[in-house]
């Protein structure tokens, strides 16, 4: 490959999420409203599925503001008897969302910074994606952070990439991206003329062709 620039998506890529139906169980609990940690699984997948339908409400604060406590209504409703109001629900909900780095994360980061590339992440998110970043102690490392939300566009549509890119100075022949998601990651950045390697990292799964089972393989691709 002949690469200048890198991006990546974030969530299933750079972040995990820390299974959130036990911790807004312990939290509801503690908060006053104890309910089973089952119901509230099953509320937390409604949530999960109308903030995937509705990301892109939250292109800026007051839009994220509106587009959690939406999500929380939608949580309230489905916990039913026994749920707390819904402003201290999305204070509850918010605080159950926690974000952690992959393990592979740092040393590819410092791999490929070692190698001079430019950095990216490009992600179907919402606006908050840049604070996630910077909690985690990251964003530092990455010339452009595209939220789809904040853009208006989301993977697998080529603009968010050609976004990316202008913002970089990169043409896409130069960049690779790197994501966990066949369709937005893999089709979409190469329908924007980008180099494209999908991640997966379950068990079973082998690098072969375009496809890569840890972070730390991305190096080695460009290399070959």
């Amino acid at each position: 490959m002949t690469v200048r620039a890198v991006l990546l998506d974030a969530f299933g890529t750079l972040l995990r999420m820390e299974p959130p139906a036990p911790v807004l169980t312990a939290l509801l609990a503690d908060a006053g409203f104890p309910l089973d940690e089952q119901q509230v699984a099953d509320a937390l997948a409604l949530e999960i599925r109308h903030y995937r339908l509705r990301m892109q409400l939250g292109r800026d604060a007051q839009g994220l503001a509106a587009l959690r406590a939406e999500c929380a209504g939608v949580l309230v409703d489905a916990l039913g008897p026994g749920a707390p109001p819904i402003p201290l629900a999305t204070d509850l909900l918010v605080e159950s969302l926690r974000f952690h780095l992959f393990d592979d994360v740092l040393p590819a980061l410092d791999r490929l910074d070692d190698m001079g590339l430019v950095l990216g992440v490009v992600s179907n998110w919402d606006c908050a994606l840049p604070q996630h970043l910077t909690r985690l102690g990251v964003a530092d490392r990455f010339g452009v952070i595209v939220a789809s939300a904040a853009v208006g566009c989301q993977k697998p549509d080529p603009a968010i990439f050609t976004m990316a890119l202008s913002a970089l100075g990169m043409a896409p022949a130069e960049a690779l991206h790197v994501g966990d998601r066949r369709v937005e990651d893999l089709n979409g950045a190469r329908s924007a003329g980008l180099q494209a390697l999908l991640l997966d990292r379950s068990p079973q799964a082998e690098a072969v062709d375009d496809v890569i089972t840890t972070l730390a393989q991305i190096p080695v691709r460009i290399a070959a």
